[in-house]
């Protein structure tokens, strides 16, 4: 069974021109290296260590590599900044990624370039609309995308991630739950058409993937008939047919590293196009159209509020201190619960995986 929640947000919500106008302009050569040298001090003089998307731009992605932080998806993210000794976290990325590293570090620091850089699916979930949401099915567990606030994870049962999403709706399908999802309604139906539970899904989407064109992908594949599809779940289900690999970001990441085509057509935001061609030398990596022939641009496919984050203001934040994300502590134990379930779930999935002469059938990468 599969129903869907008679909600809409109007697009107004999302509108992108604020963000796109808060996005710096490239500094000059000279001004680059003195705001890395600035960033490398700072970090180092604070005991800060700073997390970094796939998505932001990559000056942020190779600063936080090369300071002893990390790239990488939600997941990993939220994994890292908890287990870091750093006092203080540096969340180059959205605001519900900065709220789940305070949620899991409460006695740290947390900080962020832009707390103004939010998510169009977190901004279409309200809290008040999602609680009511769960109260008129109280039968149902609540399992969100990570992709939400802090009060809507609260409210849920289960956080998940689009790289643990499937095993975990799949366990809880086993035991004869049925669940409400939410925010974005393309993933949530990946995931029901993957392990056939019983779902009733919030009408969300993400207005990069949400973009992505069946049609258009499927002339770039006659251009490059040899080239290999790879699409994140939060697309719309004509584009994840025509894939060879679904997955998020780091499941992307390691389809690209594993199958042995040299061309591969992308569907996700372009951030994530520099780590790509970095563990992939000697690869080429399109990306997917979000447009026809007749736009301005065949493929626009970047988030503007991972776009806010720059060097200028992530140096702004490490002189000044701003940025900081504050949560009420009750809140954040009531959130921190649904997190730690997927954090636990993905610990349990790796230690089975690595046990000897262990089979572990159907268990993507977490």
């Amino acid at each position: 069974m599969s129903a869907t929640f008679p909600i809409t947000v109007e697009s107004s919500v999302c509108g992108t021109q604020p963000a796109w106008a808060r996005v710096t302009q490239e500094p000059s050569l000279e001004r680059r290296s003195a705001l890395l040298a600035l960033c490398r001090e700072r970090l180092a003089r604070e005991n800060a260590v700073l997390v970094a998307h796939y998505y932001v731009h990559p000056d942020l992605q190779d600063l936080a590599l090369d300071t002893g932080g990390c790239v990488s998806d939600s997941l990993e993210m939220a994994r890292f900044g908890r287990d870091h000794p750093a006092r203080t976290l540096v969340v180059a990325g959205v605001r519900f990624m900065g709220e789940t590293a305070k949620m899991l570090s409460m006695d740290k620091r947390v900080l962020m370039p832009e707390l103004d850089a939010t998510c169009s699916l977190d901004i279409g979930c309200p809290a008040e609309a999602f609680t009511a949401w769960c109260d008129a099915h109280p039968d149902r567990t609540a399992v969100v995308y990570a992709n939400t606030s802090a009060a809507v994870k609260a409210r849920a049962d289960w956080v998940v991630t689009s790289s643990c999403a499937v095993d975990i709706v799949r366990h809880l399908n086993a035991r004869g739950e049925k669940i409400l999802w939410a925010p974005d309604r393309h993933l949530g139906s990946y995931i029901q058409r993957e392990t056939g539970a019983d779902m009733l899904l919030w009408q969300g989407s993400c207005i990069v993937h949400d973009e992505f064109k069946a049609l258009e992908l499927e002339l770039l594949k006659r251009e490059h008939p040899e080239a290999k599809v790879l699409v994140h779940p939060e697309s719309p289900a004509s584009v994840i047919a025509l894939a060879d690999a679904v997955g998020s970001t780091s499941q992307i990441l390691q389809a690209a590293r594993e199958m042995p085509a040299s061309t591969y057509i992308v569907a996700t935001d372009n951030g994530m196009f520099h780590a790509l061609r970095q563990q992939n030398p000697g690869k080429l990596f399109l990306e997917a159209p979000t447009a026809g022939n007749s736009a301005t641009c065949k493929s626009c496919a970047h988030c503007p509020w991972m776009a806010m984050n720059g060097l200028e203001g992530l140096a702004h934040t490490l002189q000044t201190g701003s940025g900081e994300i504050f949560l009420d502590a009750d809140l954040a134990a009531h959130a921190r619960r649904s997190v730690a379930r997927m954090l636990d779930f993905t610990a349990a999935q790796k230690r089975a995986m690595s046990a000897p002469g262990a089979l572990v059938p159907g268990l993507g990468a977490a």
